[in-house]
């Protein structure tokens, strides 16, 4: 007898490989459109190539040719960091932004929804439980939300004239960065 992990693994299992079914339609690849998608979901300084590769526990390799595709075809611009002059800062374009607005994963969150209505805020609890444990052990980045950070201080921007504020990289936040998944982002401790 199949255990209901075991049973639940298979499903999550299939369930990807059917949304990245649909992701070939149109000129992106999966690894394409997931880059997209981090990228639209990361701050300010979590648009980076190494912190894409981490994200997607990827080479740089790989990453560097998604990154070329993307640019190559008009959905992101690459420009040299103003905070590191070894870094690059990525930028998603207006086409780019547009192809998102029609991003195949939205049917999956179109069925998500209708299937679990209010629960789907409970599934991403215990889906967030599993990924961070899979994270830690991997060794891997966790890139939470920003205000769900230990370094995050609400209202704490006010000498850089922003509503909070980043205590480990010492910079201001907005309302919508704090809403963004971050690299450096590190769990509350328990209280």
């Amino acid at each position: 007898m199949v255990s209901d992990a075991l049973a639940n693994a298979n499903l999550l299992e299939r369930i990807g490989h059917l949304s990245r079914t649909e992701e070939k339609i149109g000129d992106l690849y999966p690894a394409q459109w997931a880059a997209l998608r981090y990228l639209s979901q990361a701050n300010r300084f979590s648009r980076t190539p190494m912190a894409l590769t981490r994200y997607l526990s990827t080479t740089r390799g790989t990453t560097s040719q998604t990154l070329m595709a993307l640019e190559r075809k008009g959905y992101i611009t690459r420009k040299p960091s103003k905070r590191d002059k070894r870094a690059v800062d990525i930028d998603i374009t207006r086409k780019g932004r547009s192809l998102l607005e029609n991003d195949p994963i939205l049917h999956l969150v179109t069925t998500i929804q209708t299937a679990l209505g209010k629960d789907s805020a409970r599934l991403r609890v215990q889906l967030s439980l599993i990924l961070e444990s899979l994270v830690r052990a991997n060794d891997g980045r966790r890139f939470g939300e920003c205000h769900t950070c230990r370094h995050f201080r609400r209202d704490g921007g006010s000498a850089y004239k922003t509503p909070h504020f980043c205590g480990l990289l010492e910079v201001g936040l907005s309302d919508g960065d704090s809403e963004k998944i971050c690299v450096e982002q590190e769990s509350r401790p328990a209280a």
